[in-house]
């Protein structure tokens, strides 16, 4: 028998939950690939809150970081930031994700900005993390394993910048209000090994996204 991974059993009955929430929903559709939960939202987001919230991102944007990677390291070359989770329109927006997949607020981080130039990009990785670095122990005291992520497009690219899930041989071009949820786990509450995405590089424009991801317990 497989030894059980941490925060396993909470990913699988969040999964479980989650799952039947979507599935009530007529206005979510099912990407259809078997290895990974993955669904999408369509004018999840109006053009007003999208126009905001690039304005949000602009205003708080800094060279992203990574656990184990610098910036210089050219792995996430985007700028991102968290936007202010006081004002009306990222607290409303924030509800209205946690509301669809049905969650307790107390497990989602901040919403973040990022933000895309020419040449910038996100290499294939995954949002769960591998427990087996150095970097767990912090994230497992923060809130424990991420369990479900949520991104938004908030703009038109003109050329470059899909999201390209590598595992499964898909790429989604940005489009604008477009509400993207997959979950990081199995069913079983392993990590998902199929989520492996990438943010391509943008060759033309700018690309502006918000994301959201959940953890298992209480984000501290």
């Amino acid at each position: 028998m497989t030894a059980p991974v941490p925060d396993q059993e909470p990913l699988a009955r969040l999964g479980e939950a989650v799952r039947a929430r979507l599935a009530d929903n007529p206005a979510i559709y099912r990407v259809p690939v078997e290895q990974v939960e993955l669904f999408a939202i369509g004018d999840f987001l109006s053009d007003d809150e999208c126009t905001q919230l690039c304005g949000m991102i602009d205003a708080v944007a800094r060279p992203s970081s990574l656990h184990e990677l610098d910036y210089a390291s050219g792995f996430r070359t985007s700028y991102s930031g968290d936007l202010d989770p006081r004002g009306p329109l990222v607290t409303g927006i924030s509800q209205r994700i946690d509301a669809v997949l049905g969650v307790d607020p107390v497990i989602g981080e901040p919403v973040q900005g990022q933000r895309y130039l020419p040449g910038q990009q996100f290499k294939p990785h995954n949002d769960w993390f591998y427990t087996s670095e150095g970097y767990w122990p912090q994230e497992e005291a923060r809130g424990g394993q991420r369990s479900w992520t949520a991104m938004a497009y908030l703009n038109t690219v003109e050329a470059g910048g899909a999201t390209a899930f590598t595992a499964l041989g898909i790429q989604i071009e940005p489009k604008p209000g477009v509400l993207l949820l997959w979950n990081n786990a199995l069913p079983d509450g392993r990590p998902n090994e199929a989520t492996l995405h990438a943010g391509l590089p943008v060759e033309r424009g700018a690309k502006y996204v918000i994301t959201k991801w959940y953890r298992t317990r209480r984000w501290q």
